[in-house]
Parts: C-alpha cells; structure tokens; sequence
C-alpha cells in the first residue's frame, strides 16, 4: 500500500517556514504500513493544489495534505481540490455555527472569509479540530482515501493521531533501528549493505547517514524492516543490525 504526502504553502517554497509537516505525515504513514511514494510541495495556487492531488492519486491508496484551510485569500486548498474531483462545495451548519460562536467570543464578526472554513465538499466528512477553528476534512476518491489538515502544526498534529488509528493496516507492520559507527568510511561499507539488502529482498532497507566529527568519518546506519506481524519486524530489524554491527567491528580491526 502507497501513501502520498503534499503540503501547500508559498512559505515552505521560499524557505520561510521548515517543512515539519511533511515529516511528521510520512512517519504516520510509514509506522501505519505504508511506503511513502509521492511528497508532493506546492504553492498557493489552485491548479497546482489540483495537480498534486491528482498525481497523488493516480499512485497511492492513501494521501494526506496539509496546508490552505484558513480564512486568508490564499488559503485555497478546499476550493481547489473540490474543483479537481468536480464536488459541490456545501456550508455544513454545525461547524459554520461554531466557527462563528468562537469568533464572536473574540468579538469578532462572521465573515465570508471565515464562513469559507465551514464549506465541505460533498460526499466528504468533517474531522474535528480541537485546537483551532477550520475542520479537516476526509473523503473518498476513486477507491482512495484522502485526508485534507490545516497547516498550523499543533492543529494538524491533533489530526494526525486520529488518521493514523484510521488508516493503520492490520497485516503490516514496521520497525527502525540505527546505530552509529565511526571510523568508516561509507564507500567501504556500500558491498554489505548491497549484499544484506540482496538477501532480504523488499522486506529491508537500509540506508547510510555519513558525517566527519573531528576529522573522523561518522556514520549513522539505518535498518528498516516490514512484516505481517510487528514482532517478526522488529526482530528483523535487529538481526539485520547485529550483523551490521558484527561486520563493522571486523572491517574496524582487519
């Protein structure tokens, strides 16, 4: 199964604001069961919100945004991924009456701006936000799930843990173990790597983090392993890094 990750925000582009949601949503994926296959960034602009979900959805079964669910003339991403998929967009009474209970406790007045937040397109769910105003939203599309969140971390955040219940998949699990080595160079280490990774086939990946530190080569090695059961993973985590580990000593001390 194949997740799709895409963020939206002009900020994430020009560097402004580092891109956490992104990490935070592939992690979700990955410890649910799912190969993260697409990351899609971009800006604020309709026709490429529409793009990215679009692309998203020709390769991957589950697909999570966040981003462009304020209040603000640039946040668009409801209106955009509504007209790509052809859904009537509909003013759900519940949030539009909370949205404008909580602003009116502010003293502030409902506008259209803040009406927008409460538009949902059709044959979609609302999902509840417990820290700010605009709900997420989850929907249905081509057999494919989508789960639409706001940008601000701690609101997507709060999201994220109830997604991650709902997509979970029960025939697979993941595990991630690492060490670090030192002394090393990654180039001498590339033949185990190959060879280990030959061996176990798609069920483990390993991936090399190389560094100096004071003029020695440091390397972070990573082991991640998948199975149908979570004790088979994690126990093929580490045999894979025991060996690692073992092979590692004897290139240290030839």
């Amino acid at each position: 199964m194949k997740g799709g990750v895409i963020t939206i925000g002009n900020e994430i582009l020009k560097g402004r604001t580092v891109n956490t949601n992104a990490a935070e949503i592939g992690r979700v994926m990955y410890f649910s069961g799912y190969e993260v296959f697409r990351g899609i960034v971009v800006p604020d602009d309709p026709q490429e919100i529409a793009y990215a979900f679009r692309e998203c959805l020709n390769v991957c079964d589950v697909i999570i945004s966040s981003g462009g669910l304020g209040p603000t003339f640039d946040d668009m991403t409801i209106p955009a991924f509504a007209k790509a998929f052809n859904l009537d967009l509909k003013l759900d009474d519940y949030y539009y009456n909370r949205i404008k209970e909580s602003f009116s406790r502010l003293g502030l007045p409902m506008t259209e701006e803040r009406k927008k937040m409460a538009m949902i397109p059709e044959n979609s769910t609302p999902i509840e936000n417990n820290v700010g105003s605009a709900p997420g939203i989850e929907c249905t599309i081509q057999g494919k799930r989508v789960f639409i969140l706001p940008g601000v971390p701690a609101e997507m955040r709060s999201m994220l843990k109830v997604i991650g219940k709902k997509i979970k998949l029960s025939d697979s699990f993941y595990s991630e173990k690492s060490i670090v080595v030192k002394g090393i160079y990654e180039s001498t280490i590339s033949p185990l790597v190959k060879r280990i990774m030959r061996e176990h086939g798609n069920d483990v990946y390993i991936k090399t983090h190389p560094g100096m530190e004071n003029g020695v080569s440091v390397i972070e090695i990573e082991v991640s392993a998948k199975s149908k059961r979570e004790d088979e993973a994690e126990k093929n985590a580490e045999n894979v890094l025991k060996e690692i580990e073992e092979e590692c000593r004897k290139l240290s001390n030839p």
